[in-house]
């Protein structure tokens, strides 16, 4: 083909296959700014990429190396089968995140994730295992952060559990489900139940709107899974040395504490506590100029809007949420810095409209996201490979040492 004759455009799927990387792997690059996109301009959310950035990037690329399962490359990659990121959001098993969060339950959403079919991980008898070692720690707890208390427990499931260790698909499925309770029980202060979590959250922070189940329902489906963020890498991380379900959880609750994960939530709420305080305009006028950022949006990976996001909008109106929260606020920060509202700042509108509990942004975060840690560290240990990446060196050259 001549170099006239070559496209300007690729769609993302033939970016994506021209490059050999994943749709994530594409948008990253975008966020990088290594590949230019813009809207096809037919009022569909869907992009172009320009051909000549594609072409220039892979040429430039060093071969993909293999080392123990991951492959190095410009950004850490490893096969999986649960999920996926597209611009239409996050992809459970072949399955959209946000079309599921219209009707399933996380329970639901759970299993799936983590492929089973012969049982029901979640019957009613399948109770986590509870060591009296395990309530004294969580009562010497009682008064910390709500993830630290469920890190302080879990570190001692694993032996009170005879079944922790079950290899098969079925049996580290139900021990996902005990943890998924445990998790819940620990964090809400409550014992462990066999009813849907979203219930057990609305019961234990008495949350009396009349579409809380709803809205608390379609959270934790839409925020079970999102690929390899940077807490289900750790996940991956340790689960890759040979330990339990219960202490890779671990690895994924002290990674969500940062506060450019799933600390961002609180963030979220005392932005949106600011605005509503004073003039919204006003101030986000003064916090641009001041080049400060706004916590709850943008995304490295969704360039036109976190799909989660707007999924979660649509329920809020639905609900009857003031619209300052969900339309007149973000469409003027949008308007203000081009950067649409992420699945954080729904989930501060979410806790201010619902009154739950000050700090709870990340602690619901957790209990959604302990499924989709569940299914990759499942994954992992499936794989029996150890994970080493290595690194880019670029330090001093070695020098010579002179005899």
């Amino acid at each position: 083909m001549k170099k006239s004759d070559e496209p300007l455009y690729l769609s993302a799927g033939e970016a994506a296959a021209e490059l050999s990387i994943s749709p994530a792997t594409l948008y990253a690059y975008v966020s990088r700014g290594l590949v230019r996109s813009e809207p096809t301009g037919d009022g569909a959310r869907m992009r172009r990429y320009r051909a000549e950035d594609v072409r220039s990037l892979k040429n430039r690329r060093a071969p993909l190396v293999e080392t123990q399962g991951l492959k190095s490359s410009d950004l850490p990659v490893m096969d999986s089968s649960v999920s996926t990121i597209t611009e239409d959001g996050p992809i459970y098993r072949g399955v959209g995140a946000v079309a599921l969060s219209a009707t399933a339950t996380f329970e639901q959403a759970a299993t799936l994730l983590w492929d089973t079919q012969a049982s029901n991980p979640f019957a009613n008898g399948n109770l986590p295992c509870v060591s009296p070692a395990m309530q004294s720690i969580a009562l010497a707890a009682d008064r910390a952060a709500p993830i630290d208390r469920a890190i302080a427990v879990l570190s001692l499931a694993t032996e009170a559990d005879p079944a922790a260790f079950n290899s098969t698909r079925e049996g580290r499925a139900a021990t996902g489900a005990k943890i998924v309770r445990l998790v819940a029980a620990v964090i809400l202060k409550t014992p462990p139940k066999a009813s849907p979590v979203h219930e057990q959250i609305v019961r234990a922070w008495a949350l009396n709107h009349p579409y809380a189940n709803d809205l608390v329902r379609r959270a934790l489906v839409l925020l079970a899974e999102h690929e390899l963020n940077a807490s289900t890498f750790a996940v991956r991380c340790a689960a890759s040395t040979g330990i339990s379900l219960y202490d890779a959880v671990i690895a994924g609750l002290v990674a969500l504490k940062g506060p450019r994960h799933g600390g961002v939530g609180p963030q979220a709420s005392r932005l949106l506590d600011a605005l509503l305080a004073g003039d919204a305009a006003a101030i986000i006028r003064d916090r641009v100029a001041l080049g400060e950022r706004f916590a709850g949006f943008g995304h490295m990976v969704y360039r036109d809007g976190d799909p989660r996001a707007d999924a979660m909008f649509e329920a809020l109106v639905k609900a009857g949420i003031d619209r300052r929260l969900t339309v007149e606020i973000p469409e003027r920060i949008r308007e203000a810095t081009g950067q649409f509202p992420n699945c954080d700042y729904a989930l501060a509108v979410m806790r201010r409209s619902l009154d739950m509990p000050v700090g709870s942004e990340t602690a619901l975060f957790a209990m959604a996201r302990t499924a989709g840690w569940i299914a990759h560290a499942s994954e992992q240990l499936e794989s029996r490979t150890l994970i080493r990446p290595r690194a880019r060196y670029i330090g001093p050259a070695p020098s010579r040492v002179r005899r």
